[in-house]
Parts: structure tokens; C-alpha cells; sequence
């Protein structure tokens, strides 16, 4: 018998369970624990989602334990706690640094061996946390880093030029994070200039300027608005673990555990990456000029910062 693909999700609140929704909807993986300490709202969230597979694909949902993440092929971390209005990402790190390090250790100890797939804020210093409290090869931990903040960058230049978000190939690079950037120089659109195309619109710099602040602010409307942002990042989820249940070697710009690309090393970062069966098959170095390589060096230097006090918590 073939062996069913079997992705464990860790945290089961708005984000988890709308990611579980997602996988649901493209019919990935065959097999699917969901762990949280929640337990009522994981056994309700089964049901409800069972009843969704006669229209989707079959697939064995059920609550699970840390036992279960032993022949996974991904497990998602989501668990956490979200930002509260007016709280930056990184105001996070001590309290989910704590919440992981809880969830590493189980899953290691139950013999797993697959990729671990992180949401979970601030991603970026997360997930370099998931890979030194696991010792996994950096190559198997993948955080979504900027895809999130790269859609909504995506669909923000989208409305300004009328085209499908899906046909604007732009990055947001960096920290996911007040301290990202967005990379607008070798930013294009149906094989031309980005830069060409927004002056041809009449979009002034100024307002070019004003749009990548708003994208960069997104998530605390947001937040402001209805409590919290779980739909989009799901959804930036889902196409991760896509990309590596069905091998495709596709490019997303997820956390990169930079090796000397930009400069930098021994961080998590956001950028273009090559996500397949393996996980991150490979970093891609964007070209980057002289401000933004300065914006890039700067965003690290803040991470590496903040990370080293989320690790010095846990030995408290």
C-alpha cells in the first residue's frame, strides 16, 4: 500500500484551524493530526472539518498527540500568542520562544523525522529557534518569513496598475517585520520593469513610498479591524507545504537560513527561496542595491538581536 501523506498541525487556534480549512480545500495530505491543549476545540474543529471532505478529497482528520508527529512528513507549527493591538511582532519572542520550545522537544522525542513548517511570531526568530532546539539540518525548517507580506505587496501594486496580483513579481525582503523592505528594483510585470510600468501609471514616488508603508502596516489594520490576520498567512501555509508534499521546486519567499548570500550568515530572513520534497533546496540571492543591501544587513542585525534574547529566556 502506498504510505499516506501525513502532515501534523501544532495550534489549533484562528490560524492553525483556518490552515487546516485550506490544506482541506486542495485535498493535501491524506492524513492529518491536529494538536493543541484545547482539546474541546480540536475535536470540534474535526468534526466540522470532516464534514467538508464529500466536497474536497477524503482525508483522515482526527485530534492527535505528539506520538503521532513520529512518521509525519510536515509538521506545522501555529501555536502561540497573537499580537495584540498596538504590539509589534518581536514584543512576542519571549512569550512564544517559551510555547515552542515546549512543542520541539515532543516532536523530536517521538522519532520524527520530516520538515518542520513555522508560522508561528516573530517567524523569523522562531523558526531559527525550531531549528537550534531540534538540531535539525537548516534545510528542513522552513518559517513563512515574507510570503505573507509579499501578497499583500503583490496585491497592492495589483490594484494601483490593474493587473492580477498573480502576475506582479515583487518580494518584500527582510524581517517579517516593521524593519522589512520591499525589493522594487528588480521588481517586473509580463517581463518588463516594475519601476517603468508604476511611472507609466502616474504613480508618483511619493505615492509609490506610501503604498509599501501600508503594505508593511497591513497586519495592525488588520488587527485593529477584527482581532487578528490568520486567512492569508493559512493560505501562505498551505502553498509551502504544497510545494513540498508534491516536490515541485518552486521559488517562495520564505525564511532563507542565509550561508553567506547577502553578506550574512546564522540567520533566518526573508527571502526568495526554492522550496521542494527536501525543503529548502536552495537560497535565491536577489540582486540588491546599495540602500536595500544596507535596509537587509540592518533588518538581520535586528533579529539576531532580538533572538538572542528569546534564547537567553529559556534559560531562566
Amino acid at each position: 500500500m502506498i504510505k499516506p501523506r501525513k502532515v501534523v498541525l501544532v495550534g489549533d487556534g484562528a490560524v492553525g484551524s483556518s490552515y487546516a480549512y485550506a490544506m482541506m480545500n486542495r485535498g493535501l495530505g491524506e492524513e492529518f493530526p491536529i494538536i493543541d491543549i484545547v482539546k474541546n476545540k480540536v475535536k470540534g474543529d474535526v468534526m466540522d472539518l470532516e464534514d467538508a471532505q464529500v466536497f474536497t478529497e477524503p482525508k483522515h482528520v482526527y485530534f492527535g498527540t505528539y506520538k503521532d508527529c513520529k512518521d509525519a512528513d510536515i509538521v506545522v507549527i501555529t501555536a502561540g500568542t497573537p499580537q495584540k493591538k498596538g504590539e509589534t511582532r518581536l514584543a512576542l519572542v519571549s512569550r512564544n520562544m517559551h510555547i515552542v520550545a515546549s512543542i520541539v522537544k515532543p516532536v523530536v522525542q517521538s522519532g520524527f523525522k520530516g520538515i518542520f513548517v513555522v508560522s508561528a511570531n516573530p517567524v523569523d526568530i522562531i523558526t531559527a529557534a525550531v531549528q537550534k532546539l531540534s538540531g535539525w539540518p537548516k534545510n528542513k525548517v522552513i518559517g513563512t518569513g515574507t510570503s505573507l507580506d509579499t501578497t499583500r505587496l503583490q496585491v497592492a501594486l495589483g490594484k494601483k496598475l490593474h493587473l492580477n496580483p498573480q502576475s506582479i513579481n515583487a518580494y518584500i525582503m527582510g524581517e517579517h517585520g516593521d524593519s522589512e523592505f520591499a525589493d522594487l528594483a528588480e521588481a517586473s510585470a509580463g517581463n518588463r520593469p516594475l519601476l517603468s510600468m508604476i511611472k507609466e501609471a502616474g504613480i508618483s514616488k511619493d505615492e509609490l513610498t506610501k503604498l509599501v508603508a501600508k503594505v508593511r502596516n497591513k497586519a495592525y489594520y488588520i488587527i485593529n479591524a477584527k482581532g487578528a490576520t490568520y486567512y492569508g498567512v493559512a493560505e501562505a501555509l498551505t502553498r509551502i507545504c504544497q510545494a513540498v508534499l508534491k516536490n515541485e521546486n518552486t521559488i517562495l519567499p520564505t525564511d532563507a537560513p542565509l550561508n553567506g548570500e547577502y553578506g550574512l550568515k546564522d540567520v533566518y530572513i526573508g527571502s526568495p527561496t526554492v522550496i521542494n520534497a527536501s525543503g529548502i533546496a536552495k537560497v535565491i540571492q536577489v540582486p540588491l542595491n546599495d540602500q536595500e543591501e544596507t535596509l537587509m544587513k540592518k533588518s538581520a542585525a535586528t533579529l539576531r538581536k532580538v533572538a538572542k534574547k528569546g534564547m537567553d529566556s529559556l534559560k531562566k
